[in-house]
């Protein structure tokens, strides 16, 4: 023992030129090693006094094999992985000792006798989930999901198609051929679900990180479907798993394993629509086995503190959720059972969810049913839990209902009336004439809640310190809560312009949507209004070119220039502003991460765009990949490339002002205290170039767990280190955002840009890091004033 403990302190670099004790050595060890040590000649108390050290650089007690009621139990392979960095469900980029690793080989290896874990977990499943004798019904049924996530994703996925071609076989008997008629139906299930999500939600085009494999039992080989049917292995089969691809390696590990769909003759219990006792059990065994798996991967990239795993039949399905803190998991190998069902029992929070049809009579899914939207939303999750968060978000897209209802509503009216005409539809009319309809009789123009306007319309807008404009539509741009569109000034037809139509005011208090759209365009002309009037101008801002209200078809009957009539659309505001561009958010998910180049200049152009906002003592408070757009000079040229940041509706002007919630982009001051620091924006911008140059964000749920992810990968670095993989440059950066996040200390924007502008243009200049550039519009309408409602003393 001596001549190891001396032998470890020859592996300490900083010790090979001083004098060690034993004592100090043992110390050491137990100090960046501690699960290591497993019943090698010491007792467990001498390890229960030993320090262990957290992610946070913070120290604590730990005892090994300490029970519920405080008592210590003594045994030869016990080992705690509380403290093991490597199998923490929180880290990121972690190794897993070498040690640590052969145990949960080793206890994943004896772990696989099923029905001793059945055994052994059957009560408290029966006590838990069972069906009651007396009521009929589950005792604690708790679903995995809301009803309002459910819902949401129904709307969002208006519109995609799921079609399921092989079709469930239904005969009550079974047989070799209709199993494996089964085993292709429901492949064909799962890849129409996979590859439906993932191209609406990340990317259109491009291979499908993802693949489906059988599954005999825990640790076999996973090889597709085809593979088992000509191996004659199809009555060995337990069911599917999703396994997402991992760079060139052609060979499938159990640690790659997204999800999990138990696929058995029989799911309920009895008559009742109920899981049974042993397909629960059957669900939690192969959980238990992928989460363990996760936590023997060299690097872990990903969550890996829960799992989905659906539960099929021929007809029905269920989903259940397994999920806990593995550090708290007492590796005994002399019986594994018995240490998982307790951390199951203590630990672990399992989720079951309603048991629902999935396949009708015929075999084909029932897309939109229940069922099916459960197994769609557990998917999505795993993706994420995965791939990080999708380009487009499931409220974005549902939110796109209101528009898909507001079509069907005009395409009803246009059948029940041959007459009825769309607003401002032009027919007949010459070029650069302005047609007006008369929609007084029209019951289309009553049940209209937004105005929706199509290529070629022509709309005038009223200025009262200008008067009357006319801009023509060119195309539309409707996006997740406000209506965007590109217009020309007909003054002026040689420049596109941006165009933003709001809520009628009288719509403002019942409808948060409408209330979005009050910060898009009444309150964002007011913030435009404020730096043009302080002379703030860059080309690396938006440009206020007109802002008024819609002068609507037919008489108007206002009693005043600033009043309204009873038309729908008397007083809807409207904001004009230049360049027009493309968001990031469609840039990154159309052409994949920045290079380091494209990442260097947008970190200049939106710090240039922020110091200018900041002369005016004016915060943008929503930084995010939707708020910023590229744009290309008159050459079209990629290096010449702007990034603007737009949407300035939410900027914080004064201390009452509350700045957007973003989960995955707000700064951390913001989702605590909801308000600004002087380096919040600086911060949500090194979230934003993590995002772009293919850094994974996780899913965040809650402004809770959106902090602790900010906590961790500060902590960890692993912000630091991604960006350092871009840019030496922009790793520097986010370490100086760091150091200044939540203080009350303000960014030093000049030395940043300088040093910037010299890693993107190679300029030396120190004057031009100071400068604010001037933009020469040829569509500049001076003295562009807020009116009805936009007002700069307005708020």
């Amino acid at each position: 023992m001596s001549a190891s403990l001396n032998s470890l302190a020859d592996c300490f670099p900083f010790g090979l030129s001083l004098m060690i004790s034993m004592t100090e050595v043992i110390s050491l060890f137990l100090l960046f090693f501690p699960p290591l040590v497993i019943n090698s000649g010491y007792q467990q108390n001498d390890l229960a006094s030993s320090p262990e050290r957290s992610l946070s650089g913070s120290f604590r007690k730990f005892a090994s094999g300490q029970s519920l009621d405080g008592s210590f139990r003594k045994s030869n392979s016990v080992i705690s992985t509380q403290s093991v960095s490597g199998i923490s469900s929180s880290s990121k980029f972690f190794q897993t000792p070498r040690r640590v690793d052969k145990v949960l080989k080793d206890f994943g290896r004896e772990f696989k006798e099923q029905e001793l874990f059945k055994q052994g977990l059957h009560d408290w499943v029966l006590e838990n989930y069972g069906v009651g004798d007396v009521t009929g019904k589950q005792s604690f049924l708790n679903s995995p999901f809301l009803t309002d996530e459910l819902l949401k994703l129904d709307l969002a996925l208006e519109g995609v198609l799921f079609q399921q071609l092989f079709r469930m076989p239904c005969s009550p008997f079974a047989s070799k051929s209709l199993k494996e008629d089964g085993y292709l139906a429901l492949e064909d299930f799962f890849h129409v679900i996979v590859n439906g999500l993932w191209r609406t939600f990340w990317h259109k085009s491009g291979p499908v990180p993802f693949t489906l494999s059988c599954v005999r039992h825990p640790g076999s080989k996973l090889y597709d479907v085809d593979k088992a049917i000509s191996r004659g292995s199809l009555e060995e089969l337990r069911g599917l798993a999703l396994i997402s691809r991992s760079g060139n390696d052609q060979k499938v590990h159990w640690n790659q394993v997204v999800e999990f769909a138990l696929f058995r003759q029989d799911i309920l219990s009895g008559n009742k629509l109920t899981l049974s006792v042993s397909t629960i059990c059957e669900a939690l065994f192969y959980g238990f086995h992928i989460l363990i798996s996760r936590c023997m991967n060299k690097f872990r990239t990903i969550s890996n503190d829960s799992v989905f795993i659906m539960v099929f039949d021929s007809k029905f399905g269920a989903v259940i959720k397994l999920g806990g803190d593995l550090s708290k998991l007492e590796l005994n190998t002399a019986d594994p059972y018995q240490s998982v069902v307790h951390w199951i029992k203590c630990h672990a929070e399992v989720l079951v969810s309603s048991v629902e049809r999935i396949w009708n009579t015929l075999g084909n899914a029932n897309w939109g049913d229940l069922g099916t939207l459960q197994v769609l939303l557990a998917t999505f999750y795993s993706i994420i839990q995965w791939n990080g968060p999708p380009r487009k978000s499931i409220s974005s897209l549902a939110s796109a209902h209101s528009l898909r209802l507001q079509k069907r509503r005009i395409e009803c009216h246009l059948a029940e009336n041959e007459n009825a005409m769309a607003p401002y539809q032009q027919v007949g009319y010459q070029h650069g004439e302005i047609v007006e309809l008369d929609h007084s009789d029209n019951p289309l123009v009553k049940n209209t809640s937004h105005l929706k306007l199509k290529q070629g319309e022509i709309l005038l807008l009223e200025d009262l310190q200008q008067g009357q404009k006319s801009f023509q539509i060119q195309e539309s741009f409707i996006g997740g809560n406000y209506f965007l569109y590109g217009a020309i000034s007909l003054d002026y037809p040689t420049q596109l312009l941006t165009l933003y139509v709001g809520a009628h005011p009288s719509r403002l208090e019942p409808s948060w949507e409408d209330m979005s759209l009050w910060y898009q365009v009444q309150r964002q002309t007011k913030v435009l209004n404020i730096l043009k009037h302080q002379g703030v101008s860059s080309k690396y801002l938006p440009e206020i070119i007109a802002s008024g209200r819609l002068l609507h078809p037919g008489p108007c009957r206002k009693q005043s220039p600033s009043g309204r009539c009873d038309h729908p659309w008397c007083g809807t505001p409207i904001l004009v502003t230049y360049p027009v561009g493309e968001p990031l958010s469609y840039i990154v998910s159309r052409d994949n991460p920045f290079s380091s180049d494209d990442a260097l200049r947008c970190c200049r152009d939106c710090l240039v765009a922020l110091r200018s906002a900041a002369t005016a003592n004016v915060q943008h408070g929503d930084i995010s990949p939707e708020n910023i757009i590229r744009v290309f000079d008159v050459q079209g040229t990629r290096n010449k490339a702007l990034y603007i940041p737009i949407s300035w509706g939410r900027a914080v002007l004064e201390d009452r002002d509350s700045p957007a919630i973003n989960l995955q982009f707000s700064s951390s001051h913001a989702l605590q205290h909801g308000k600004l620091c002087p380096a919040s924006d600086a911060e949500s911008l090194v979230y934003l170039l993590y995002f772009v140059s293919g850094g994974t964000m996780q899913q965040q749920d809650s402004i809770e767990s959106a902090l602790q992810w900010r906590e961790r990968s500060w902590a960890t670095r692993s912000i630091q280190q991604h960006l350092g993989e871009v840019s030496p440059l922009l790793k520097a950066f986010s370490d100086y955002v760091d150091s200044l996040c939540g203080t009350p200390y303000p960014v030093d924007y000049d030395i940043w840009v300088k040093r910037l502008n010299r890693a993107v243009d190679g300029s030396r200049s120190t004057d031009r890091g100071k400068m604010i550039e001037e933009v020469a519009m040829t569509l500049r309408l001076e003295n562009v004033a807020e009116s009805s409602g936009t007002s700069g003393g307005g708020t």
